[in-house]
């Protein structure tokens, strides 16, 4: 097995090892963390057929986390996919209106982000062990709406950690806020910022970038890291639960080995798709990775013509989560364009810094080849999201209904009928408000709870415990700020 090392998408700077890279989050010059090379995998896809997903978790993961030991990688795996998921297979299948719906949402927090944040947290302590790390680490993490809740969970009373998230105060669902305001444990702390996603995640970006910071916390006997997408801890995860897919369709015979699938994918930051880019990139049969966006369609504009700009009006939908004109997770896709040009990369990243926007070459728009872009109107999304309900009684929730939507245009138009994965990132009980309006106008003004049981009923599934345990939860933080005081923020929230 080759050793896999990591550095940052900006500088030809010195590589480090995958607990080095898991720890900082963030590269010192503000890049992103990307290995070495893309490993292929040693077990054949009919052998991982054979395997559950902690078997596959680890057959995938030691490849990219080579400074792990088997006991160690092992061990955060069985801590990390155990009873809090709902489901034996972590990740099902199920099949309905022409396509295979991957569920990712059978975690703690309901959400895609507990396949890779439910073992952060075990990757992150067993890196700081194996770097005789003493201070704590402090997560800093901004948040869309589904991440914060599955990083406070993941972290919550963690010894040797703290967390601290920020979320766009109107820009999530209600579900979602209060998932985490009532957040229980003592080391985390939840802060909604007067502002957008992005500006959370500018902000986030800016501390960490902010050396005189990082001075005053190592002092103090903190330092910080990350649970985004932007950690290589995070992504690596991801990769997983695509490799995860196609064997169980190889297993129940519902394609061949070696034979193609198309994977689609609703995406904000870019961090799931890429994930099914590393898959493919190691050798997993995919043709078609279909990125679909909602209405802020800065992907899709950018799969088309090469241009990634921002400067446009940002759009609050019914799929927050996707609610971002700012794709970090691009950067890692723009890199490897690049032919690993750490400097040709910075270029494009200071301009979108400054102008708000950049325009790659022909030469990497001929290899995007990979990807097709396609965005869902909410129009298109709610109107997918009862059809899917009426045809086949599974009810979805918005953001996979913008990829469900993305994927139903995509085979008007192309008559492709490759077998196809759509990631299902949430479950329905996440958006209820808005999944229960598409389904029927009547709903519209019921109550938010009245609607979750109205949704169990509907769908003939047991509301998760995620849901019941927030009805009457206590609201344990309500900390607002506006985003030019993120960082005073931190500063109070550690005491220093």
């Amino acid at each position: 097995m080759k050793n896999i090392t990591y550095s940052s998408t900006r500088s030809a700077s010195e590589p480090i090892s995958a607990s080095q890279a898991i720890l900082k989050g963030l590269a010192d010059d503000g890049g992103l963390f990307v290995p070495s090379e893309i490993p292929a995998f040693e077990c054949s896809l009919k052998e991982m057929a054979e395997m559950d997903y902690k078997q596959v978790a680890y057959e995938v993961m030691k490849l990219y986390l080579t400074d792990f030991t088997e006991a160690e990688l092992k061990n955060c795996i069985d801590n990390a996919y155990d009873a809090k998921f709902d489901t034996e297979e972590i990740a099902p299948l199920v099949q309905a209106s022409g396509a295979y719906f991957l569920e990712l949402f059978h975690g703690a927090t309901i959400a895609f982000k507990d396949m890779a944040l439910s073992i952060l947290p075990h990757l992150m302590t067993t890196s700081a062990k194996k770097n005789n790390i003493k201070n704590d680490i402090v997560i800093l993490t901004a948040t869309s709406g589904d991440t914060g809740k599955a990083a406070l969970a993941g972290f919550a009373d963690v010894p040797g950690t703290k967390i601290c998230v920020f979320y766009p105060k109107n820009g999530v669902s209600a579900i979602q806020e209060k998932q985490m305001v009532t957040q229980k444990g003592e080391n985390t702390h939840v802060v909604g910022i007067h502002g957008n996603f992005d500006d959370a995640q500018t902000g986030v970006k800016n501390i960490f970038a902010d050396k005189e910071m990082a001075a005053k916390l190592d002092k103090a006997g903190y330092q910080f890291s990350s649970a985004n997408s932007i950690n290589i801890g995070r992504l690596v995860p991801q990769i997983v639960y695509y490799v995860y897919a196609y064997t169980r369709l190889l297993k129940e015979e519902c394609i061949t080995d070696g034979e193609l699938i198309n994977v689609v994918v609703p995406t904000g930051n870019f961090g799931n798709i890429l994930a099914a880019f590393y898959a493919k990139n190691m050798g997993l049969p995919i043709a078609k990775l279909i990125c679909a966006s909602n209405e802020n369609k800065v992907l899709f504009d950018f799969f088309a013509d090469g241009c990634y700009d921002r400067n446009r009006e940002f759009i609050l939908t019914s799929s927050p989560s996707m609610d971002i004109l700012i794709s970090s997770n691009l950067e890692r896709l723009i890199y490897r364009l690049c032919g690993g040009d750490a400097k040709k990369n910075a270029s494009f990243m200071e301009s979108l810094k400054t102008e708000g926007k950049y325009t790659i070459d022909a030469d990497m728009k001929a290899a995007l080849s990979d990807f097709v872009g396609g965005y869902a109107s909410e129009e298109d999304t709610f109107g997918i999201i009862k059809s899917i309900f009426e045809d086949n009684g599974y009810i979805i929730d918005t953001h996979t209904g913008v990829a469900a939507a993305v994927y139903d245009s995509y085979k008007k138009n192309t008559g492709d009928n490759t077998k196809t994965v759509i990631a299902s990132t949430a479950s329905p009980f996440k958006f209820t408000r808005s999944v229960m309006k598409a389904i029927d106008s009547k709903y519209e003004n019921m109550e938010d709870f009245a609607l979750v049981d109205e949704l169990s009923k509907l769908g003939n599934v047991e509301v998760p415990n995620a849901i019941e345990e927030i009805r009457t939860a206590p609201v344990r933080h309500n900390t607002i700020c506006d985003k030019t005081e993120m960082k005073k923020a931190v500063c109070d929230f550690l005491g220093v």
